[in-house]
């Protein structure tokens, strides 16, 4: 009869997304997952084989939770305008409380792994799309509610926003000065043009 498992392997998981975030792939050993997760290195090979499994499932598991907060934030009440602004900023203050920027895992893996690695480049790709789709949507339901100039390019706009978004991911993790990405945010959003004027019927 297997012995019962002596923990929670999605609290494990969590741990090992943060390990991994902060210190990337290569960089992160066995023993540090070991010593951070409080488990023998038997343990995780039985449970997740090897590290490189470990790292997809931290992954999928950062993907799934940023993906489902960047869609709460983004999906709020309010304009298209100020919807973005909270997300773009809820993203760089999204630091833990030691005041160490860890970056977003999907891009600081894109960076470490992403061109070598094709199980790594298919969730990266996948986590950009996701993004992408988004922002189209957040800007469609704008340009209908009238919150945008009738002849936005929307396709260009939402290649500006994510490449926007990308730099600002990478600047959060380089502890750049808030005031400046604050600056950047507010230039991309003004970017989109005025809003236009509502005629009273």
């Amino acid at each position: 009869m297997a012995r019962p498992r002596e923990f929670d392997e999605q609290e494990v998981v969590a741990k090992a997304t943060a390990l991994f975030r902060r210190r990337g792939y290569h960089a992160t050993s066995v023993r540090d997952l070991g010593d951070e997760l409080d488990l023998k290195p038997s343990s995780l090979y039985r449970t997740f084989t090897d590290k490189h499994t470990l790292f997809l499932r931290a992954l999928d598991y950062y993907r799934a939770h940023d993906s489902a907060e960047a869609k709460r934030r983004l999906e709020a009440s309010g304009s298209c305008r100020e919807a973005l602004r909270d997300w773009m900023i809820w993203m760089i203050s999204d630091a833990p409380h030691d005041n160490v920027a860890d970056g977003c895992f999907v891009v600081n893996t894109a960076t470490e792994l992403g061109t070598t690695d094709n199980a790594v480049r298919e969730r990266i790709e996948s986590a950009f799309d996701v993004t992408r789709d988004t922002l189209e949507a957040v800007l469609r339901r704008g340009h209908a509610a009238g919150e945008l100039a009738p002849d936005l390019d929307i396709d260009a706009a939402v290649e500006s926003l994510f490449t926007t978004v990308l730099g600002l991911r990478v600047r959060e993790r380089a502890r750049h000065e808030p005031a400046r990405l604050l600056a950047a945010i507010d230039f991309a959003i003004h970017s989109l043009g005025p809003e236009p004027k509502r005629h009273r019927s």
